[in-house]
C-alpha cells in the first residue's frame, strides 16, 4: 500500500501566489476546498503552504483549482538527502493514513452513527441527538470537603431554594471536545446515563469526516464486546489481534500497515465501557490495554467507565468527569429529540419543544427539572411528555419509571449482566433498602452523610433479611460492597465528595422518603404526619398523599391539621366568624345556596385574612384547589371573590403608603358596577378624596401625612360594612404563624385530595368538616353517632 503513494511535490513561489488566487476567485476556504475533495485539512494547508504533498493529491487540487501542475510546482528541491528522505517518509505515513481512514469509513459510520435510545424502537441518527457535552477536569468524588461545605448552599427549609444545589458544581467546565485536544490520554467517567458512550461515538464520527484530528485513524471497541469475544485467545497480543481482525473486515490485510500506523501515533483508541466488563475479564482487559497504551505510547486514548466503578489506575491517564446537563444542553436536546426521535416535522417538533420547556420551567415542575440533568432521566421525561402533552399529573408514577430505567432497564437494554455482589438482594429488596435510607436521612434533615453513617443504614437493614448475616465485621464488610455497587451500578446514591455520599436528586430522596411511610405500618404512618407545617417536608406530603393510602391514614391527617389551631381560642374565634359569613355573607355576594360554595368562601376568608394579617400581596392556591375540589363554576360568585381580593389590596397599599392605591381603586370602582348604589357611592367618594399621584408625587404625600390616617379608617369603616373584610383581629406573632401552618396543611390537604384516589364517602367526611373551628366538627360528628 504504501509503494502506491509515489513520488511528492510542492508549489514554487510563483505557484502559490496563483494557488491562493484560485481558491479566492472561487470563494472557497482551504477547509472547504479539503471538504470537496474527500481529504483532510492538514494535506491542503500544507499545499498552499508549499510543503511536499503526495504528487495524487497535488494533481487532483491543481485541477480542483483550474491550474497546471506542471507550471506550479517547484522544479527542483535544495533540502539535504537526509531531510528530503524524512519528509517523504512523513509524506509516505500521511498518505497512508488518508487510506486507512477512507476504507475505514464506512464501518466506524455503521459502528458509531447511530445510536438506540432506552424504549425507542429504532436507532436514531447521532448527528441528530446529539447535544455537546461539558467536562470537569476535577473528579467530585476525590475532592476533600466538609459536610458543611457542600451544605453551605442547600437549604430546604427555605420556599425558593435551589434544589440543583445538591449536585451543584463550582468549577469551571470545558466543552468535551477541548478536553480530548488537551489530553493525550483520558479516563472519562461519569454517572450511569450520563452521556459517556454518546460522548465517545460523537469523537468517532466528528474525527472519521475529517472535522477533528483527521490525521487519525478511529478505532472504537466496545469492551465488553471485546472480552467476550477474544476469551479463547491466550496470547499476550490479544488487543491487537482484536484490532488486525477488525481492519482486515475492512479490507485492510496487511498487518504492517497497522503496526505502521499504530508505531506512528496515528489512532485514536476509543475504548468504552469498561465498567461494562464481567468481573471475570476484567483484570485481563485492564492489563491488556495497559500493555497495549505502553507499547503504542503515542496514539491518543480515551476509556469510559462509569465513575465509582474505576478501580484501576492507567499510567500517563488524566481522569474527567463529564458534568451534568446545564439548562440550556436541557433545551438543546429537547429540541433535537422531538425532531428526530419523536418522528416529528421540524416545526411541530420544535414547538412541542417549547411547550415541553415551558412547563418544565414552571415552579410546580422544579423536582422534574432537577431529574433531567441526566440525559437518562431526560430522555425519558421526554417519552412521557410526547403521549398526552403534559407531564403526569401523578408524579410518583415518573420517579418510579426513572428508579426502574437506573435500577435495571438500563442495563437490560444494554445486554449487561453485572457480577453483583449484594445479588441475592431482589429488586424490591433494593428498592426498600434505598427508601429506609432515604427516610432515615431525610428525618433527620441530612442531605449529605458520610460513608460511614450510610454504611451504617445498610448493616441495620441487611440485619433484617431473613438468614442475615450475624458477624458484625462480615456484615460491615458486606454494607461497604453493597454501597459501592449501589454507587457504581445504579447512581441512585453519589460520592460528592471523598467519603461523603447524597442521593443523586432530592427528588428521589423525597420520592424514597414518602414511599417508605406509605408502605410502611400504621405508626409510621402518624409519624410522617408529625411534618405537616415543616416547608421541606411539602414535596413528601404530595407525593405521599398521591399515592394508595388508607381512609384511616388520611383521615388522621385531616384530625391532625383541626389540632394545629384547636388550642389558639383566637384561631377558633376566627374560623367560626368564617363560617358564620360563609352562610350569609355580606352584600357583594350572591346568596349562598349549598355548602361547596360555604367551604369556598370559607377558604376566601382565610387567605385574605392572611394576605391583610402578615401584608402579603401572592398567589391564592388554596381557594383554586378547593375550587377544583368542589367542581364549582360559578361566575357571579369568582366576580365576588375579585372584588373583595382587590378591595383588599387597597388596604394593604394603604397600610403601605404605596402610590398604586390611587390605580387600585379604578380597579375596585369597575368591579362594583352593577352592585348597590350606596357601595358604589362610598368608593366613589373614597376615590374623588385622593390625590392622582402620577400628576404630582410630592402633593400626593403631603396630602398623606396629613389625612391618610383618617382615610384609611374611613376605607376600613365600608370596607367591614359591605365586604366584611378589615377587621382587626390583633394575632399576636405565633398566632399568625400558626395561622400560616394551618393554610399550608389544608392546601396540601385539598391538593392531595385532587391528585389521589379516595373514596366518595371519605372524600365527602373531609370536604364537609374542612376549615371549621373544633366545636363544629365535633357536633357534626356527634350527629353522626
Amino acid at each position: 500500500m504504501a509503494g502506491r503513494v509515489g513520488r511528492s511535490l510542492q508549489l514554487s513561489p510563483e505557484g502559490k501566489e496563483k494557488a491562493q488566487k484560485a481558491l479566492t476567485d472561487r470563494c472557497l476556504t482551504q477547509n472547504e476546498l479539503a471538504k470537496e475533495l474527500k481529504t483532510s485539512r492538514e494535506t491542503v494547508s500544507k499545499f498552499f503552504r508549499g510543503k511536499l504533498v503526495d504528487r495524487q493529491y497535488f494533481v487532483k487540487i491543481c485541477e480542483e483549482l483550474g491550474l497546471e501542475w506542471d507550471e506550479i510546482v517547484a522544479k527542483s528541491a535544495s533540502q539535504p538527502a537526509q531531510e528530503k528522505k524524512q519528509q517523504d517518509s512523513a509524506l509516505d505515513i500521511d498518505a497512508l493514513v488518508q487510506e486507512v481512514r477512507e476504507k475505514r469509513h464506512e464501518k466506524i459510520q455503521d459502528q458509531c452513527g447511530t445510536m438506540r435510545m432506552l424504549y425507542i424502537s429504532q436507532p436514531v441518527a447521532l448527528a441528530d441527538i446529539y447535544t455537546d457535552v461539558n467536562i470537569l477536569e476535577e473528579i467530585t468524588s476525590q475532592q476533600w470537603r466538609e459536610i458543611s461545605d457542600l451544605a453551605r448552599h442547600f437549604n430546604p427549609e427555605l420556599d425558593n431554594f435551589n434544589r440543583l444545589g445538591l449536585g451543584e458544581v463550582r468549577q469551571q467546565r470545558v466543552p468535551g471536545l477541548d478536553a480530548v485536544s488537551r489530553y493525550s490520554k483520558l479516563m472519562v467517567l461519569g454517572k450511569p446515563g450520563a452521556g459517556k458512550t454518546t460522548f465517545l461515538r460523537w469523537v468517532a464520527i466528528k474525527c472519521n469526516l475529517g472535522e477533528f484530528q483527521s490525521n487519525r485513524v478511529p478505532i472504537f471497541i466496545w469492551l465488553k464486546n471485546f472480552a467476550e469475544d477474544t476469551r479463547t485467545d491466550d496470547s499476550e497480543s490479544r488487543l491487537l489481534n482484536y484490532i488486525i481482525k477488525e481492519f482486515r473486515r475492512c479490507g485492510i490485510a496487511d498487518k504492517s500497515v497497522i503496526e505502521t500506523i499504530l508505531t506512528e501515533g496515528r489512532t485514536i483508541m476509543l475504548f468504552d465501557g469498561l465498567d461494562e466488563v464481567s468481573e471475570e475479564d476484567a483484570d485481563d482487559v485492564v492489563r491488556q490495554i495497559r500493555r497495549f497504551a505502553e507499547d503504542y505510547f503515542k496514539n491518543q486514548y480515551i476509556i469510559t467507565c462509569r465513575i465509582a466503578a474505576q478501580k484501576s489506575v492507567f499510567q500517563g491517564f488524566t481522569d474527567v468527569e463529564v458534568a451534568d446537563f446545564n439548562s440550556e444542553q436541557v433545551e438543546a436536546f429537547t429540541k433535537k429529540w422531538f425532531v428526530a426521535v419523536a418522528k416529528n416535522d421540524g416545526k411541530e417538533g420544535e414547538g412541542t419543544a417549547r411547550r415541553f420547556i415551558d412547563k418544565l420551567n414552571l415552579p410546580e415542575n422544579q423536582q422534574i427539572k432537577e431529574l433531567v440533568v441526566t440525559p437518562i432521566l431526560l430522555n425519558l421525561t421526554c417519552l412521557v411528555f410526547q403521549t398526552k402533552g403534559e407531564f403526569p399529573s401523578k408524579r410518583f408514577k415518573l420517579y418510579e419509571q426513572g428508579l426502574d430505567v437506573l435500577l435495571i432497564k438500563w442495563d437490560e437494554e444494554k445486554g449487561i449482566k453485572r457480577d453483583e455482589v449484594y445479588q441475592n438482594l431482589s429488586l424490591e429488596d433494593k428498592i426498600e433498602l434505598l427508601s429506609q435510607v432515604a427516610a432515615i436521612t431525610f428525618e433527620k434533615n441530612r442531605y449529605f452523610f458520610e460513608q460511614g453513617e450510610v454504611e451504617q443504614y445498610i448493616a441495620e437493614y441487611l440485619s433484617s433479611l431473613p438468614d442475615a448475616q450475624t458477624d458484625l465485621t462480615r456484615l460491615q464488610r458486606d454494607s461497604t460492597v453493597v454501597l459501592k455497587s449501589i454507587v457504581s451500578q445504579h447512581g441512585l446514591l453519589v460520592e460528592r465528595a471523598r467519603e461523603i455520599y447524597s442521593f443523586s436528586h432530592l427528588t428521589f430522596q423525597e420520592y424514597l422518603t414518602a414511599r417508605h411511610f406509605v408502605t410502611s405500618s400504621e405508626p409510621q404512618a402518624k409519624r410522617l404526619i408529625r411534618y405537616i407545617t415543616e416547608t421541606r417536608w411539602r414535596q413528601v406530603f404530595l407525593l405521599a398523599l398521591s399515592m394508595p393510602w388508607n381512609s384511616d391514614s388520611l383521615l388522621l391527617l385531616k384530625q391532625q391539621i383541626d389540632e394545629l389551631s384547636a388550642g389558639e381560642e383566637k384561631l377558633q374565634q376566627f374560623l367560626s366568624w368564617a363560617r358564620s359569613y360563609s352562610f350569609c355573607p355580606p352584600l357583594v355576594y350572591i346568596p349562598v345556596v349549598c355548602s361547596c360554595k360555604s367551604l369556598v368562601l370559607r377558604a376566601f376568608y382565610l387567605e385574605l385574612v392572611l394576605d391583610l394579617e402578615l401584608a402579603l400581596d401572592r398567589e391564592h392556591h388554596l381557594i383554586h384547589q378547593v375550587f377544583a375540589l368542589t367542581s364549582t363554576v360559578d361566575l357571579n360568585l369568582a366576580c365576588s371573590l375579585d372584588l373583595n381580593r382587590a378591595v383588599a389590596r387597597v388596604i394593604n397599599c394603604a397600610y403601605s403608603l404605596d402610590t398604586t392605591i390611587y390605580f387600585e381603586m379604578d380597579i375596585v370602582l369597575h368591579l362594583i358596577r352593577g352592585r348597590t348604589d350606596e357601595l358604589k357611592q362610598s368608593f366613589q367618594n373614597l376615590k374623588r378624596q385622593l390625590p392622582n399621584p402620577s400628576v404630582d408625587s410630592l402633593i400626593f404625600k403631603q396630602w398623606w401625612q396629613v389625612k391618610g390616617q383618617n382615610w384609611t379608617k374611613q376605607l376600613k369603616t365600608v370596607m367591614i360594612q359591605y365586604c366584611n373584610i378589615g377587621h382587626d383581629w390583633q394575632f399576636s406573632k405565633q398566632q399568625k404563624k400558626l395561622l400560616q401552618q394551618y393554610y399550608d396543611a389544608n392546601e396540601l390537604l385539598v391538593k392531595c385530595l385532587n391528585n389521589s384516589e379516595v373514596s366518595h364517602e371519605v372524600r365527602q367526611e373531609i370536604e364537609d368538616t374542612l376549615l371549621l373551628p373544633i366545636a363544629e366538627i365535633e357536633k357534626r360528628q356527634q350527629r353522626v353517632l
